[in-house]
């Protein structure tokens, strides 16, 4: 089985280090998935679900925030803002953030839009992830 390496990391704490078969998530034109001995790669990503796959065929499921994406040489760096893994998130804190953004997004006040739609994007990246 081809394997390549992944860091998944946050400014905080590294959230994975290891070899795995296949990395799936998601940036401004749409999914994108990598398996080992892609071509050189870079991308930026967006909040939303990333799953990958280890060398023992073990699937994971994690909330990735905004980030960068890196693959050369085999190996995979994954930056982003931060990112939760299932039994990190907090529901209710997650819906509030939503319920928030979406009044932010309908007000006519001053309101920061691209802002709004990246918390928007977070909290149902986050929802999507507890269910």
């Amino acid at each position: 089985m081809n394997t390549f390496n992944l860091h998944l990391i946050t400014p905080n704490r590294e959230i994975f280090s290891g070899d795995i078969v296949k990395i799936l998530s998601k940036n401004s034109d749409g999914e994108f998935e990598v398996y080992a001995n892609h071509i050189s790669y870079i991308t930026n990503t967006i909040p939303t679900v990333t799953k990958f796959v280890d060398a023992d065929n073990k699937e994971y499921s994690l909330f990735t925030s905004t980030g960068i994406v890196q693959f050369k040489d085999n190996q995979l760096i994954f930056a982003c803002d931060s990112a939760e893994w299932p039994e990190e998130i907090d529901a209710s804190r997650a819906e509030q953030a939503k319920e928030r953004a979406e009044k932010r997004l309908q007000s006519s006040v001053d309101v920061d839009t691209v802002r709004a739609q990246v918390a928007l994007a977070r909290a149902m990246a986050r929802l999507q992830l507890k269910k």
